[in-house]
């Protein structure tokens, strides 16, 4: 795993398997390719927090964290966020699904009297987000997985009606 910042053209080529002329002809430059594997991934994402909420989104990162090679990949992709506005709302448009599963995932929940009802759901959903990109980050930089399931049993009970 090289993160976006060193994703070259011969790394993206020796990756994926595909010539520079096949990739570019598919992708105009880095960042549509990227957004198509952030698209994706928010789709895969999103499916799971409309059925099952965010917080299985995040204990599925813990149960199989190999299978989310892009995690060191999301620090880079905060760090550009803060310091390139056109990636930024690129990123934004991606994101915007996840988001959506999510808001529609916590108004259910809240409607059949699962959440707390003393909270907003704006704030609940920031509290999720910011659990998830910590729980990134902690992934990424080698925290061991049955640790952070604990943290997240916790979380999930934090957010329940009481």
């Amino acid at each position: 795993m090289h993160g976006y910042d060193k994703a070259t053209v011969r790394r993206l080529e020796q990756t994926i398997g595909l010539s520079r002329g096949a990739i570019f002809h598919h992708f105009r430059d880095k960042d549509t390719l990227f957004f198509e594997l952030a698209r994706e991934d928010a789709q895969r994402m999103a499916d799971v927090a409309s059925r099952e909420g965010l917080i299985q989104v995040m204990r599925d990162l813990l149960a199989a964290p190999e299978q989310f090679d892009w995690l060191a990949t999301r620090l880079e992709i905060a760090r550009k966020l803060r310091n390139d506005p056109a990636f930024s709302r690129g990123w934004a448009e991606r994101s915007a699904e996840l988001a959506a599963a999510t808001t529609e995932r916590l108004r259910r929940q809240k409607q059949a009297g699962r959440l707390r009802d003393d909270v907003p759901s704006d704030v609940l959903q920031c509290y999720l987000d910011l659990v998830l990109d910590g729980l990134v980050a902690r992934l990424a930089s080698g925290e061991e997985p049955q640790r952070l399931s604990a943290v997240l049993d916790l979380v999930e009970d934090s957010v329940r009606h009481r």
